[in-house]
Formats: structure tokens, sequence, C-alpha cells
């Protein structure tokens, strides 16, 4: 082949590598913001990546764009190693056009999400662009339709994962919502369905984009993302971590560490010092999860956001497992409707990629309250129990203090398909709290005795003896033991090892009809 050939080839790919130009990279990097290129540098091992269709052009007639080349279409695809594990990935380039998907860019995402489902390979989508292309009219619509759908096939069989670096607007806000996890980065990605100008417009309320989309919207209140990163290289490690956890796809078991599998697994004396002797005073739970993880690594989902439950991933003698666990230290650990959410995604999820669960409890009960009650909490706890029975996966349960009624069950319980139930000796097991439940068992005995204050004290330690203490329930199955909280981390151990090879076979159906 001629020079002439090939230098015009390489001056041509290095005029699309450009993107939108040097100046407009120029205000990319001012603004804090990598570019589309940048991000997928920092993403993938040096020299892995290999892009697909460079060379793709829209086909408009529209004014604006009549016989203008965008380089890429706004969006830059391929497919690279991470950790020596192939994903694929695709980038908006806000410096083309604004990042903004027409009808060939969608084509470009689209054939790659084919490919991640035909190999079996995660996907992760770095948005920050203009959201559908409004030259294009309902080209881009259908565009964006597409890449929806897709959304939904990839859904279970293979990791999707998605990086707001920048805006989100509109409908191209709802292909983040369907994939599995949403890292966002503070002050730079927004994701709302209507703008500030539009609400402005139609109801008169006065909010930024900030306010609406940003981070402390959507990781505090709506729930929507999973993780927030100070900056695009804070997001792109989030992301190699949370994928290091997972396996390519639902066919695969997680990745396992032998050098974590060959550690010693040993009583730890950490775990008698942490749950207060008085039940009525609040500790961290997170302290008993780093205790009960491999070398106290612990990456907890959606912190901020109904925090009285507590969701992540750690790995236990170097296999992923995910970990749900009540927390005291907000609202008593109780379960409300924003946990009871978080929950069952949260197990769906690890039941749909192979990754067994591990629940410590220490629950009050489901939180009352008419707020509570017209908002739903009959359906939504519903999801969590529909969730944990339908999980396949080995399911181990750590009764850590108190278990009372019906969120007991919703915790993962015995008889809710736990497959190693344990509790630590000074545990509750009962429908209620022995002195709410003395309080109504024996209200007038207590009235009418000569010292009130003594009669409920020595009827709550009847009651409690008698129907709280774990031994009851070891008595009759429905827990499989009683430990040494300083051997839990050997417990769960054990029980993971002998589980992990468990089979579990369900009626023939589509799908089960989760309340949703």
């Amino acid at each position: 082949m001629d020079s002439e050939t090939l230098l015009r080839l390489r001056e041509e790919r290095a005029r699309l590598y450009l993107g939108g130009g040097a100046e407009r990279i120029e205000r990319q990097h001012a603004a804090g913001k990598l570019t589309a290129r940048e991000r997928l540098a920092l993403l993938y091992d040096p020299n892995t990546f290999q892009e697909l269709h460079l060379y793709v052009r829209h086909r408009s007639s529209h004014p604006d764009l009549a016989g203008k080349q965008l380089p890429g279409e706004g969006v830059v695809t391929g497919v690279g190693s991470v950790a020596g594990r192939p994903l694929y990935a695709a980038s908006q380039d806000f410096t083309v056009a604004g990042g903004s998907i027409g009808e060939a860019g969608a084509r470009k995402i689209c054939d790659l999400m084919d490919d991640a489902l035909r190999t079996g390979h995660p996907f992760l989508f770095f948005n920050d662009g203009a959201g559908a292309r409004i030259q294009e009219g309902v080209d881009s619509l259908d565009g964006y339709g597409g890449i929806f759908y897709r959304n939904v096939l990839l859904s279970g069989v293979v990791p999707q994962v998605s990086i707001i670096a920048g805006p989100c607007a509109g409908g191209a806000a709802y292909s983040p919502a369907l994939t599995d996890f949403i890292i966002q980065v503070a002050s730079e990605g927004q994701m709302y369905i209507t703008g500030p100008s539009v609400i402005r417009e139609v109801t008169g309320e006065e909010v930024t984009a900030e306010e609406l989309g940003g981070v402390e919207s959507h990781s505090h209140y709506s729930g929507v993302v999973h993780f927030v990163a100070a900056d695009d290289a804070d997001a792109v490690a989030l992301a190699q971590r949370l994928l290091a956890l997972l396996p390519s796809n639902n066919t695969e078991e997680p990745p396992f560490v032998r050098e974590l599998h060959e550690e010693a697994v040993f009583s730890d004396e950490r775990f008698h010092r942490i749950v207060p002797e008085d039940p009525r005073e609040p500790y961290d739970m997170r302290q008993v999860i780093l205790a009960a993880v491999d070398r106290d690594d612990f990456l907890e989902v959606q912190p901020a956001f109904a925090p009285n439950l507590v969701v992540g991933f750690g790995r236990l003698m170097g296999r992923t497992i995910g970990v749900l666990a009540n927390q005291p230290m907000a609202r008593a650990g109780a379960l409300d409707i924003d946990a009871s959410d978080k929950a069952a995604r949260f197990i769906r999820f690890c039941n749909a990629f192979n990754v067994p669960l591990v629940t410590f409890v220490d629950v009050p009960g489901f939180l009352p309250g008419v707020k509570q009650e017209l908002g739903g909490i009959i359906r939504h706890g519903a999801k969590m129990l529909f969730a944990y029975a339908a999980a396949t996966v080995p399911k181990l349960t750590v009764i850590v203090r108190k278990a009372y009624g019906g969120a007991y069950l919703a915790m993962c319980a015995k008889a809710m398909g736990a497959d190693r139930s344990c509790a630590w000796p000074g545990a509750e097991i009962a429908v209620m709290g022995a002195e709410g439940a003395v309080r109504v068992l024996n209200r007038r005995e207590i009235e009418a005795a000569e010292d009130p204050r003594a009669e409920l004290a020595r009827r709550v330690a009847e009651y409690r003896a008698q129907f709280a203490d774990p031994r009851v329930a070891a008595g009759r199955g429905m827990i499989d033991d009683i430990v040494d909280p300083a051997d839990t981390r050997v417990y769960l151990a054990g029980a993971l090892e002998v589980l992990r090879t468990k089979r579990e076979l369900r009626p023939h159906k589509k799908h089960g009809l989760i309340p949703m």
C-alpha cells in the first residue's frame, strides 16, 4: 500500500479522534470534566481498547446537519479489558453536538449492546450528553427506544453500569434507570426528566439543575443513584471495584480470589465488643459486616438512601457475597418503604448473578405510622418478602440482637428459605418486643400489682425466657444454631463453602409477579 494512502488514513483517524476539536476539548477540561476518550483510557487496561464504528455518519437532511460530519456521531463505542476481563463501553462525547444521540449514534450503542449480549460481557455507559438530537426528530427517539429495549434484554444476563458524568435529561435518563448500578459524579452529573426551565414554565417552581437532579437529590432522596463519585477518575475507580466483584454474566460464578480463600478464618473477639449490653442502645452494624468479610473490605451500595438498611458487596474466603443488614443507628433499624425497595432490588440483582446472600438481623419491626401505611408499606414490604423467597442462591442469616414480627420474616428467616440461620446468644426472636407484649397480655395484672414497675420487670423477664430466647426457636428448628459471636465469620465461611454448589428447582413459569 502506498504511503500517501496510509498518511491519509492516519490523518483522517487523528481528526476523528479529536471529536469536536481542540477548542471544545479545552472547554470540557475547563469545566473539570474529562473527554469521552479520556474516560475510556482511564477505564481500560493499557492498549486493550478496540473502537467500533468510528466512521459511522448520520443521514439527516436538516439544515443544521446536512453535509456536516459529526466525528463518531457524538459517542465513542468499543470493547477492551478491565483487570484482564472483557467489558463493552459507550462514552458520549459532549464536544460533538453536545453528546446528543441521533439515529446513527443510537445504532452504534445498540450494536455494542447486542455484542455484549452475544458474548456475555458487561456493558458500561458514560452519560454526558444533551439527550435525543432534536434535529433528527422521531429518528432519534426511535434510537433511544432501541437502547431501552436492549437494556431490558441485557438485564439479568450481563451486569450494566451507568456513569452520570454530565447532563442526562429527558428520556435519556431512563436508560441509566434501566441498568443495574448508577454512579453519579458530584457537581458535574445531573439527571432529570424535565429540566428547571420547563418546571418553571409549567408549575412556576424555581429550582436549580443541581437541586433537581444532582447527587444530593438522587443519592439521599429518590434512591436513583447507587454511588457518588468526586470526579471522573473516582467514578471509573468505583466502576472497576464494582465490576471486580461481579461475574461477567449470569452463567458464571463471581470472580474467585484464591489468595483470600487460602487465608486462615479464625474466631474474632471484635464481635463481642460491637453490640452494647443495653438492648435499646444503638451501634453501627457496619462494624459487624467489616468483621465478617475478608480484610474488612466492604463496598456499600446506596449508603445515603434508606440508611436504616445497609446493603453491599464483600468477599468471604475469596468469594463474593451480597450483604443486607439492619442499621440500628438509623430509625432503630426498622424496615420502611424505602428500605424495602432498596432490599428487594439488591436481592434480585444478587440472585440473577449467582451472588450468595448474607443477612444480619437486628430489626424491631416495620416502621409504624400513617405516612408509611398510606404510602403502601404493605405493598413495598411484600417486595422484600417476594425477593428473598424467590432467590435460589445460598442464603445465610445471622440474628444479631432482635428479630420481631413480620420484619423478622422479611429479613430472610428460615421459613423464607434461608439455608442457614443462626443467632447470637443474646438475641430475641418474637412476635414483638418483650415489654410491648407483656403490656398487652398482662395489663390488668400489672396495674393491680402492689409495685407495677417490679411486676412489669418480672413478667418481661419471664416472657423473654419463655418466648423470645433463641433457644426456643432453636428447639423448634426455626434456627440452625446459637453461635458465639466471635465465631460468626467461621460459621458463615463453613456454611458458604458447603452451599456454593447449591441447586434449587422451582416450578416452571415465565416469571413471578412481584408486587410492584
